[in-house]
């Protein structure tokens, strides 16, 4: 297998770490194949579209999820860090409204899994840092939902002194976890 899989803690969000060859001229490492993607997970998906985002340190993008057209996401990072966060909002899941975080940076090459019915969010907490990720449905911005990054019912610990920088998308149209749209 050309990488290795971690469970988080929300069953389903899944770390996934590539084994990197490297040597005096750099190194070379598979970021996907979906073969062995379905055969470590045991997610049968098709990605259907590519992301890419540039962001300062300080900025936090999320937390987003669209009610229909639900996406499950493969992220991670090419250059810099971020703390990358899952909020499970599946009203049926014994996990409902709890959040995991994980680290994703270039130096550690981690990807993360977060299947449809998460919210998902970053904080950049390098100078600079390059995301990528896939998604497994559309962007559909008619059904675009963002959850308040600091709602105290959820109480996400962020790396952060004081409030980071958000889109004016994401400041006016985010809401709290107690009036949010969630998933059956």
């Amino acid at each position: 297998m050309p990488f290795t899989v971690t469970e988080t803690d929300l069953p389903g969000v899944l770390i996934l770490e590539p084994k990197a060859f490297g040597d005096e001229r750099g190194f070379f490492y598979e970021s996907f194949n979906a073969r062995d993607f379905k055969e470590a997970t045991g997610v049968d998906t098709t990605f259907v579209q590519d992301n890419h985002s540039r962001s300062a340190k300080g900025v936090l993008r999320g937390l987003h999820y669209q009610i229909k057209h639900p996406q499950g996401k493969l992220v991670r990072v090419t250059e810099g860090e971020v703390f990358d966060v899952a909020v499970d909002l599946r009203r049926s899941s014994s996990h409902f409204g709890k959040w995991t975080g994980v680290t994703l940076s270039a130096k550690n090459r981690r990807q993360l899994w977060i299947p449809p019915g998460f919210a998902h969010g970053f904080l950049v907490t390098s100078e600079s840092a390059e995301f990528l990720y896939k998604t497994d449905d559309y962007w559909h911005p008619d059904h675009e939902c963002c959850l308040l990054w600091n709602d105290l019912s959820v109480d996400i610990k962020w790396p952060v002194n004081g409030n980071p920088t958000l889109s004016t998308k994401d400041i006016l149209h985010a809401t709290n976890f107690t009036s949010a749209r969630t998933f059956n």
